[in-house]
């Protein structure tokens, strides 16, 4: 049993969803999370740059003494896992793997579909990882660069958001995909929308939701669980703009967020 906390970052909010299964799935576990709201998206930077800010928040979170890390950001995941598994002396968890693994399990056909932001999907690092399971699987990836921001502004099932998601949708389901894997955090609050979308023969894959029970796997296999008695807590830094992540973070974690601490880093500093 180990009381230590988790640590997950991502490039900013997105990676609340990951924190609300944690949340769900590990109600014991203490966890702090650190949203890079400064340098906020990755997806348009160079892998060297994303690996570069994943190794320097991957040391404040060393700093803080946690047990194991969740790269909760599919960008950093797809450029930084693998460099950050190497030098972590505690273990790291992605959220692409477990997508991965979960859409090769649910398809019946093997054809698959994937959509998140350009920046993961020109990595081709779910490609890589549904093919590392079942090599015989067909992969189509699509990047979806409006539903990030429709997110953040609430537009859940706002008619504009609607009219996209079949922009970006409909060619993948008269491809015939029967699973379709959500790869960016922002994407599960739009899991109706998509689900009405694609209808009811297609599989959604909520990579935060497979990501969480990586984790509690690794921490069972680890033997790092927290005790049953402990109490579940959540401490949040920001790299910048801590108002504006209590008012977006509270929709991806269902509840408020509160006491949020602001540390600048690298090219955050003023």
């Amino acid at each position: 049993m180990n009381r230590r906390p988790i640590g997950v970052f991502d490039s900013g909010v997105g990676g609340l969803t990951v924190v609300h299964e944690l949340m769900r799935q590990l109600p014991h576990e203490a966890l702090i999370y650190f949203g890079d709201t400064a340098r906020v998206p990755y997806g348009n930077k160079s892998p060297d740059t994303v690996r570069r800010y994943s190794r320097e928040i991957l040391d404040i979170l060393l700093g803080r003494d946690v047990k194991l890390v969740v790269v909760a950001c599919n960008t950093a995941s797809a450029h930084a896992l693998e460099e950050l598994e190497r030098y972590a002396p505690v273990p790291v968890e992605g959220v692409v793997r477990p997508g991965a693994r979960a859409a090769v399990a649910a398809t019946r056909s093997k054809n698959i579909g994937v959509i998140g932001t350009a920046g993961t999907m020109r990595s081709g690092a779910y490609d890589r990882a549904i093919k590392a399971v079942d090599p015989a699987a067909r992969v189509t990836q699509r990047d979806c660069p409006l539903f990030v921001p429709f997110v953040e502004e609430g537009w859940l099932d706002h008619p504009a958001t609607k009219l996209v998601a079949h922009e970006y949708l409909d060619p993948l389901r008269k491809d015939g995909i029967d699973t379709l894997v959500l790869g960016c955090t922002h994407y599960p609050l739009l899991k109706p929308l998509l689900g009405e979308v694609m209808g009811p023969d297609v599989r959604l894959i909520d990579s935060a939701e497979e990501t969480a029970a990586a984790v509690s796997r690794e921490l069972a296999r680890s033997t790092l669980h927290a005790p049953d008695d402990a109490q579940g807590r959540v401490h949040f830094v920001v790299s910048d703009a801590p108002g504006q992540f209590e008012k977006v973070g509270a929709a991806f974690l269902g509840e408020r967020v509160r006491d949020v601490e602001t540390m600048a880093l690298g090219e955050a500093r003023g």
